[in-house]
């Protein structure tokens, strides 16, 4: 058992260990797995470009333990390439590792993926697991789209047609490549705006982003715009739209020149801001009768010439030539005289022109191109026929005279007259020219070219002033004038122009002073000195008048006109004496012109001389004698005098050496003793001696002569200057020599002038005789001249000499080579050899020694050609291969130029165009060499046996590729017979019906050619086997019907089943035909025919196939069999479904509706079609109209005719649109479905024009759709998606008021509306549309409207244009009355002005009256209630208050103004009765209650509610105080504050005279002025306070010492504060029982002289503040009381003001009337008042009547006091303007401030009662006064009956009677007279408001 026992306890401990070891091993052998679920690899996404260190696996989940103190296992990582893996074994992370790199995807280095191994080994087993780690790297979009190119180029056709695509140079990769992955590295493209092109973005569109194809969206015009930059932007398509990155390029987008417009003639001139040229007209002359030969080619002016428009369109060799014709001219007859070539436009001369029958041709020339393009363009062509030139020109005159002024400005014309008012004219006539035209002849003059020119055409030519002329210079000019007509010159004519003098010189003495010694005995009259002035001038310019300015003291004269100073009359001269004589010498001429000049005559008076020598009467002379003077002639008379009588001998003493002068001794006469010559001496200067015979007996003078020249001498050239000369070619004005001339003679005589005989317009010669070019001459026309010149001098029979310059013109390079053909065209076969000559071209160069060389221009044609340099051979460098060329012409276009090797000129260019001819290269090969067929032994004519096929690999579409068959007839001529084969298609068909042996074999061959040069060729051949007839199968049918097949019959269908049969046969069906589209099949074992593709019933209705039945051995034999029995026809009809909805014919329909349209008026129609048939065709329409006010629907719709109509009246809607859907549903409404939109806008004829065209109605009617279409599509030029819709079409209308009707012509009335603001067009606007363009339109118009057919104008509508006139006359007749209307108002105005001067100082009196009597308390005795408001006022007083309440009202129309005037005409009627029926005593004959303590301030901007302060609820008042209110003079007594504060009442308002003068009385009010709380305290503090030190002063007012004693001045302000604060004190005096009610001395008023003089203590401002009121609670004393003071704050104080500016502010808002109020402490302060304002209307008056006031004195009974309840705030208001008049006489008197004397009487804090006395008889109120009790009620009452009118206008309902009260005092006989006398001081109010509502009796 112990042994038993040990087995089993060792075996129990085996097995424990066995089981922990096992556990162990267990948990070894999981280690190094993984410990989650899933597939083995760990991949992870990672962005590229990811940072260092990024988490890669947060961890790997491997069981086991890689760190601590017993790891199990070790983990490393294997494969890791480049290492950006680092693995930390103890947390099993992987990190990326990216030090000093960056991981990126893109290329170049491509890293997408990361694979490495984790490789773990058990440390404890030994085990190795490797565990996969892939990291995908996730592309980010880092990189841009990259453009292969910068810039993308292509060349588009500006022919091209919108929505072509023009460019795909983005496809593959030549777009933009983005390395990036997925969308990153999808790239879209798309335009961007380029602001430096602002069209490209619109021109041009990629639709498709990805392909990024341009397409063309708008129309290219190459003569707007040749070049477009189109920015296209290159995208990637990132997820993130923030994320995608963009690069651009430039598309640069030539346009290419189209054949788009016609040709135009040179020179165009074109309309502005248009490329319209202006109209042409060419002009040529012709003399008659002349022989063709000799005019033609005619020579036009300028040379007619025309050429395309499209000049750059490329090829070259598309442009298309210009093709000349003349169209039409007059006269008819014109084809008979002229011919114009159809290339080159020359115009020639058929026959002579006979002028007597034909004076002009007006020809229109037309140029179009000869390629047939429509738009060709005209001009005029205007010859002229000339008479034949056999006269010579001829002046009307031989002499012209002619007159200049020498002052006369460059420009000026000369005058034929002198006085100068009418221009020299000069008339010349060309007899071969009728002499009303011009006959364009060339005048010019042989002399003074440079002072005078004619005018270059005209009949009547005239001379102008080049340069100024000097009359002293040269006075007459004369010279001779020719004209010539090119042919034959005039008669030269003389024309002599005179200068006129002008005053241009000053009289000149000889010397500036002289000096004379006269003697004593000189006897008055003897001359002392002669003073000789000289002028240039003539006439009165040059006549001097002489006078003496000063210095001659009275002793000399002198001769005005002589210049002789004499001694004057009775003058005796003094030895000694001496002079200084001022002497001024003055032309002649007007004072304003006048020049003078002074000299200055010193005289000595000496003793008398017996000897004295003699005198000569001038100191000089001066005389011209002229070269031709005769010998002998006396020329002066030298006589001298002597006083002594003794002889004189004369002698020439100096001057005269060749003694050409003679010397009478005796006489003294100066004659000419030897001939004159000027050109030798042309002045002398002679001294001349005069001697008694005495020592000292001699005297001198000195003659001075000139001599004037004649005209003896020629000019002569100078001869040593060059004669042969030379210019260069092309320059003009350059210098070509100078030649000189002189003439010895003088003046104009000796004056050259330079003039060419010959060639005038090519050379020039100025004054100087340089000699210029005119003309740029052209040494290829003339290299040599002969130019003479000639040289005349200027007198008037000129003398002339010649000289002949002979001139070279100098040859320069200014000519390009020029080809002999502008282009050369040359067919070159191909394959020709390498240096083969195929052209040669030759191009000259007219200039000297040049050296044409040739070469190639375009540089792609030098790889194929060589241009030999000198001869100008062209060859082939390599032959030409016409297949390798891709157009479908195989030429080769390029330029050559010509240039010259030494010369600078630009090389010459022609165009060489090589046509490669196509050579036939290829041979055509059969696809096969033998072809089989069978054929059935009755096989009928045209049976298909077989096809053969053969191909050409010449170029497609080649003649040499072009492939066609026939049957070779040479070698099997029997099977030739009975097969053919079709040309084109190869087919083999049987030629006739066979009838032959089965199994016989037929041979044919076959030939297949082409066209080429030469022609190649293949054969083939084709055995034909003839079958059994038992093999062919039958078919039980020839034709088979099947029943109609839906077209929405599913695929495999079943049509029918067609059935052959044959004898021992298989048979094979099949579809040989008819099935082309695949569209069926056939079943070929079963011959069931069912659908394969869908059915359409609209574009195939029925098939008609045929089937073919063959035996399975044939078919295995593929060849087919076709005969008579084994075909059979199957006719397949496909039945329509309703598979197509509704389709509208527009998206939207837009028309418009008239309105005055009526009802059911069609608006438009609209229809829907369907491809559907039958009733799936048949449309019915519905209209969805959104709601329409008034639960209108607006429009309905003819529901299976789609015509809309109006169901409502559009009147006065212009303006307005509708948009609604319409529905259309075929099958009569059970189909398919399909919307449109409609918009109807509302017109009226304000929108629309009407178009006046020459045809009937019914012609526009019938093509009124075409010709709207044509109007709409030039409004929507202007405005895209306009409609134009047709109003009415009608007979024109015309005349006055368009009464008359015109059917020959026809009135369209249309309008448009735009689509963007659904509104018709303006008027204005769609006038400028269509005006503006009405000539294209009438173009377009003419197929419709026929011949002669057009649009005659556009005009407005009749109904607008009667308007405008009714509205122009109607202006007339308002400015006509406006006109009377003023000056009747100018006439009345004074009136005007008196009645209202007078009515506004009526109107200021009354209203001062009644607001002085207003603002004074009232009382009445106790009556019975009044019936209503204005019985209980009984007075005038609320006419006066419905008369304010008017004037402060806002302005209203003119009916509502009329509507209220006669409503309150009725309330003051029935106030006015009032009055009448009112009591003696002013009491009512009923009472009513009394308003609320509420009072209503009237004004002109807001009105105001609060406290009613002469009515005070809730006091309760004895009737003796009714008689509270006295007479005048006990008025301030009354209404001091220490009385009235016992009238209670928290808010009072209080008026006091503005002005009373030094005896104070109370005055009515004049302008009162609102204070806001806080000022009220402020001035109440400041009142308060000089109270406290004024409390024990007194007053003596009867004490002369009070009215002198001075004391502070008050503001005006600060003494109605004053007033207004005694007032309360006194009332709350009156109201406490504890106040004394005896006056005191204190409190004083005396009156004097009836009038009042307040003197006021200041102890009577004093009150209690605790001393309160309040409605809702008892009354409690304040327990602070020390005196009685009254603080209870006015909302209102009313004060009058001098000053407006010191106003309170205006008020912020409208105050409304307060309902309530809330409850306060009785001791509350009032400086924080608080209010609940609630916005109601006025509230009724209360119904519990109020006592009436008491009577003082004496004061009323004690009663407990009331606590006042706070005031609400109340912002200042302005009374109306009525109540400040200034015109009351009250208004100046002014108020005198009291003063304070000081008293030591004070107050007790709380006095004690006192008993009332009984009250004094009192003076009774009379007026107003007596019945004003309620001065809110009226006011209230007063608004709110306004308030009635104005919303109802109807009366406002009577107060309710209440039960009276108390009855009326009986009235006193003074009563009743005072209530009269104040009733009449009232009446003025009565008066005005009887004026106003004249329709009520008002008479009191």
């Amino acid at each position: 058992m112990l042994q038993q026992f040990c087995l089993w306890k060792w075996l129990a401990v085996g097995t424990a260990v066995a089981t922990v070891l096992a556990g162990c091993l267990a948990q070894n052998d999981e280690d190094c797995k993984l410990a989650r679920t899933g597939p083995p690899a760990t991949i992870v996404p990672i962005d590229e470009e990811s940072r260092n260190g990024t988490i890669l696996v947060d961890n790997m989940l491997i069981k086991g333990t890689a760190g601590g103190p017993d790891p199990t296992i070790e983990l490393s990582l294997k494969d890791n390439v480049d290492y950006w893996v680092i693995l930390d074994p103890i947390s099993q992370r992987l990190y990326l590792n990216s030090t000093g790199r960056v991981l990126d995807r893109d290329p170049p280095t491509s890293i997408q993926s990361i694979v490495v191994q984790v490789q773990c080994v058990n440390k404890k087993v030994g085990t190795i697991i490797n565990h996969e780690v892939r990291i995908v790297v996730r592309d980010r979009n880092d990189n841009s789209p990259q453009f292969q190119q910068q810039r993308y180029y292509v060349a588009v056709n500006e022919l091209t047609p919108v929505g072509t695509t023009i460019f795909t140079g983005f496809s593959g990769n030549n777009g933009a490549t983005d390395i990036d992955d997925g969308p990153n590295g999808q790239i879209e493209y798309v335009i961007q705006y380029n602001p430096n092109d602002k069209t490209s973005n619109r021109t041009f569109d990629i639709p498709l982003t990805l392909s990024g194809a341009v397409v063309l969206r708008e129309r290219l015009n190459y003569e707007e715009k040749t070049r477009y930059f189109v920015i296209i932007q290159a995208n990637d398509r990132a997820q993130n739209l923030n994320e995608r990155r963009t690069s651009t390029t430039t598309l640069t987008v030539d346009v290419l020149d189209g054949d788009d417009l016609g040709p135009m003639f040179l020179p165009c001139v074109l309309v502005n801001n248009t490329r319209d040229c202006r109209p042409l007209t060419y002009q040529a002359s012709l003399p008659e009768l002349t022989d063709p030969a000799r005019v033609n080619p005619i020579s036009v002016t300028p040379p007619i010439q025309a050429i395309d428009q499209d000049r750059n369109i490329q090829p070259p060799s598309d442009r298309p030539g210009i093709l000349y014709s003349i169209l039409v001219g007059t006269p008819e007859d014109y084809p008979q005289y002229f011919h114009m070539n159809l290339t080159t436009a020359v115009l020639t001369l058929l026959k002579p022109i006979n002028r007597d029958l034909h004076q002009k041709f007006d020809l229109v020339i037309k140029a179009e191109q000869d390629n047939g393009h429509p738009l060709p363009a005209f001009a005029n062509l205007h010859i002229e026929v000339l008479d034949e030139n056999n006269q010579k020109p001829y002046f009307t005159k031989s002499t012209y005279e002619g007159f200049i002024l020498e002052s006369s400005p460059v420009g000026t014309t000369i005058s034929n007259t002198q006085n100068l008012t009418s221009p020299l004219q000069i008339v010349v006539l060309d007899n071969d020219v009728e002499e009303t035209k011009d006959p364009q002849l060339h005048l010019f003059l042989n002399d003074y070219t440079t002072f005078f020119t004619v005018t270059q055409s005209g009949i009547t030519r005239y001379l102008t002033l080049l340069q100024p002329v000097d009359r002293e210079v040269q006075q007459l000019y004369t010279f001779s004038m020719t004209a010539s007509d090119g042919v034959q010159e005039s008669a030269p004519v003389t024309v002599n122009i005179l200068v006129i003098d002008a005053n241009d010189n000053s009289p000149t003495f000889s010397n500036i002073s002289y000096n004379v010694k006269i003697y004593t005995d000189m006897k008055p009259g003897e001359g002392v000195i002669k003073l000789t002035a000289v002028d240039a001038d003539e006439g009165p310019n040059g006549q001097i008048v002489y006078e003496i300015l000063a210095g001659d003291q009275g002793d000399f004269i002198i001769n005005d006109r002589t210049g002789l100073i004499t001694i004057a009359p009775g003058v005796v001269l003094s030895v000694g004496r001496s002079y200084a004589l001022t002497v001024k010498a003055s032309d002649s001429a007007p004072p304003a012109q006048r020049r003078s000049s002074i000299t200055t005559v010193y005289i000595e008076v000496l003793p008398p001389n017996n000897q004295s020598p003699p005198r000569f009467p001038q100191l000089m002379y001066s005389l011209e004698v002229s070269e031709a003077m005769r010998i002998g002639a006396v020329l002066l008379n030298l006589q001298a005098f002597d006083r002594e009588g003794d002889p004189i001998r004369y002698l020439i003493q100096n001057g005269d050496p060749q003694q050409v002068f003679n010397l009478s001794q005796s006489s003294g006469l100066l004659a000419l003793g030897k001939p004159l010559d000027r050109e030798s001496t042309d002045r002398y200067i002679l001294i001349v001696t005069a001697s008694d015979g005495r020592p000292d007996g001699t005297s001198t003078a000195t003659v001075n002569i000139v001599v004037t020249d004649v005209n003896d001498n020629g000019p002569i050239f100078d001869m040593f200057l060059p004669k042969n000369l030379s210019v260069q070619e092309e320059e003009a004005n350059a210098f070509v020599g100078q030649v000189r001339a002189t003439d010895p003679d003088a003046g104009v005589n000796g004056q050259v002038h330079y003039s060419l005989a010959n060639f005038n317009n090519l050379f020039r010669i100025t004054s100087n005789g340089s000699i210029y070019t005119a003309v740029k001459l052209n040494r290829e026309v003339r290299d040599y001249y002969e130019l003479i010149v000639e040289a005349t001098d200027g007198a008037v029979d000129p003398r002339r000499s010649t000289l002949t310059l002979a001139i070279k013109v100098l040859d320069i390079d200014d000519n390009s080579p020029v080809f002999t053909n502008a282009s050369y065209t040359v067919c070159v076969p191909e394959n020709l050899p390498p240096g083969t000559v195929f052209l040669q071209i030759e191009a000259k160069d007219v200039d000297l020694g040049s050296d044409v060389n040739y070469r190639i221009r375009t540089q792609e044609a030098l790889q194929y050609f060589a241009l030999n340099k000198y001869t100008g051979e062209l060859s082939l460098l390599k032959s030409l291969d016409y297949e390798s060329f891709s157009d479908t012409e195989a030429t080769f276009t390029f330029l050559v130029e010509a240039f010259d090797s030494k010369g600078t000129m630009p090389p010459g260019l022609a165009t060489v165009t090589v046509r490669v001819k196509d050579m036939n290269d290829y041979s055509p090969v059969f696809s096969k060499q033998l072809y089989r067929g069978m054929v059935a032994p009755d096989a009928v004519k045209g049976t298909v046996i077989t096809t053969v096929s053969a191909e050409d690999q010449d170029p497609p579409g080649t003649p040499a590729s072009r492939v066609r068959y026939k049957v070779d007839v040479v070698q099997f001529p029997y099977s030739a017979s009975i097969f053919d084969v079709d040309e084109n298609s190869g087919r083999v068909v049987t030629r006739v019906n066979l009838n032959e042996e089965p199994s016989t074999v037929f041979k044919l061959v076959v030939i297949a050619y082409d066209d080429g040069d030469p022609v190649k060729f293949n054969t083939t051949t084709v055995e034909i086997t003839v079958l059994q007839p038992s093999v062919i199968p039958r078919f039980t049918q020839d034709e088979y019907r099947p029943p109609p097949v839906s077209e929405s019959a599913p695929k495999g269908t079943v049509v029918t089943v067609v059935t052959a049969a044959a004898l021992n046969q298989t048979i094979v069906y099949s579809i040989v035909s008819g099935n082309e589209e695949d569209v069926f099949a056939i079943n070929n074992r079963t011959g069931v025919i069912s659908v394969k593709k869908a059915l359409d019933y609209e574009s195939v209705k029925s098939y008609e196939l045929r089937v073919q039945a063959d035996s399975l051995q044939v078919v295995r034999s593929n060849l087919r069999v076709p005969s008579k029995s084994n075909t059979a026809k199957v006719f397949i009809e496909v039945k329509d479904e309703n598979d197509h909805a509704p389709i509208f014919t527009k998206k939207m329909y837009i028309g418009g509706v008239s309105e005055d349209a009526k009802m059911f008026s069609s608006v438009l129609k609209v229809k829907a079609d369907d491809k559907d048939t039958g009733n799936y065709s048949a449309m019915q329409y519905r209209l969805i109209i959104p709601p329409i006010k008034d639960g209108k629907e607006g429009f309905v719709i003819e529901a299976y005719t789609g015509l809309i109509k109006t169901a409502m009246l559009f009147k006065n809607m212009r303006r307005s649109y509708f948009k609604f859907q319409v529905i259309a549903t075929d099958d009569y409404g059970k189909g398919l479905s399909s919307k449109a939109e409609v918009l109807v806008s509302v017109v009226n004829q304000l929108d629309m024009q009407v178009i006046v065209s020459n045809v009937p109605p019914t012609l526009v009617e019938q093509n009124k759709d075409q010709l709207i279409g044509i109007l709409e599509r030039y409004v929507q030029d202007q405005i895209p998606g306009a409609t134009v819709v047709v109003e009415s079409i009608g007979a024109r209308r015309f005349g006055d008021g368009y009464s008359e009707e015109d059917y020959t012509k026809s009135d369209l009335m249309v309008y448009a509306i735009d689509p963007q603001t659904n509104r018709a067009i303006m008027r204005n606007e769609l006038f400028k549309f269509l005006d503006g363009k009405l000539l294209d339109i009438n173009k377009e118009f003419q197929p419709y409207l026929g011949q002669g057919g057009r649009i005659l104008e556009i005009r407005t509508p009749d109904v607008v244009a009667n308007v405008k006139k009714q509205a122009q006359a109607v202006g007339y007749t308002e400015g006509a009355l406006l006109a009377l209307a003023v000056i009747i108002i100018l006439c009345c105005m004074p009136a005007i002005l008196i009645v209202m001067v007078s009515y506004r100082q009526r109107q200021a009196e009354c209203a001062k009256t009644a607001r002085i009597q207003m603002a004074l308390p009232a009382g009445k005795p106790a009556s019975t209630a009044a019936n209503n408001l204005y019985e209980e006022l009984g007075d005038s007083t609320i006419l006066f208050l419905l008369y304010h309440f008017q004037q402060s009202r806002g302005k209203k129309s003119v009916l509502e103004e009329g509507d209220r005037q006669r409503v309150i005409s009725s309330f003051a009627s029935r106030a006015i009765e009032a009055h009448k029926q009112s009591n003696i005593n002013g009491s009512l004959n009923n009472n009513l209650p009394k308003s609320s303590s509420n009072i209503t301030f009237l004004s002109d901007e807001n009105p105001l509610t609060t406290q009613n302060p002469l009515y005070v609820e809730g006091v309760t008042q004895s009737p003796a105080a009714a008689g509270f209110l006295r007479k005048r003079n006990d008025t301030l007594d009354t209404l001091s504050p220490s009385r009235l504060a016992n009238l209670g009442g928290s808010h009072r308002a209080w008026t006091v005279p503005t002005h009373i003068t030094k005896r104070h009385a109370p005055g009515s009010p004049s302008r009162p002025v609102i204070m806001d709380p806080i000022q009220w305290q402020q001035e109440n503090r400041k009142a308060e306070n000089e109270g406290t030190e004024n409390q024990h002063s007194s007053v003596d007012i009867s004490s002369p010492l009070f009215q002198k004693i001075s004391g502070p001045k008050l503001t005006v302000k600060e003494k109605a504060r004053q007033f207004e604060q005694q007032a309360l004190q006194e009332m709350k005096q009156v109201k406490s029982p504890d106040v004394k009610s005896i006056r005191s001395p204190t409190h004083s008023i005396s009156f004097q002289e009836g009038e009042n003089v307040l003197e006021q203590s200041p102890n009577s401002v004093t009150a209690s503040p605790c001393l309160r009121s309040s409605p809702l609670s008892s009354p409690t004393p304040c327990a602070e009381v020390a005196e009685p003071e009254a603080s209870a704050v006015p909302s209102v104080i009313i004060t009058h003001h001098d000053h407006p500016e010191e106003l309170s502010p205006p008020p912020t808002r409208k105050p409304t009337p307060p309902s309530f109020r809330i409850k306060k402490p009785v001791c509350q302060s009032f400086l924080a008042p608080q209010t609940k304002e609630v916005l109601e209307i006025i509230p009724d008056p209360p119904k519990i009547p109020p006592p009436p006031p008491p009577l003082l004195p004496p004061p009323p009974p004690p009663s407990p006091p009331q606590l006042l309840p706070h005031p609400p705030p109340l912002p200042t208001v302005s009374l109306s303007s009525s109540s400040s008049s200034s015109s009351s006489p009250l208004s100046t008197q002014h108020l005198s401030p009291a003063k304070h004397l000081k008293s030591p009487a004070k107050q007790p804090a709380v006095p004690p009662p006192a008993t009332v006395p009984e009250p004094p008889p009192r003076r009774e109120l009379k007026g107003i006064l007596k019945n004003i009790q309620n001065l809110a009620a009226i006011e209230k009452s007063v608004a709110n009956m306004y308030s009635q009118i104005d919303k109802n206008h109807v009366l406002p309902k009577h107060v309710s009677k209440l039960k009276p009260v108390a009855s009326p005092e009986p009235p006193t006989p003074e009563a009743v007279a005072e209530h009269n006398q104040q009733n009449g001081n009232l009446s003025c109010v009565v008066e005005e408001l009887e004026k106003r509502f004249p329709s009520q009796s008002t008479a009191l």
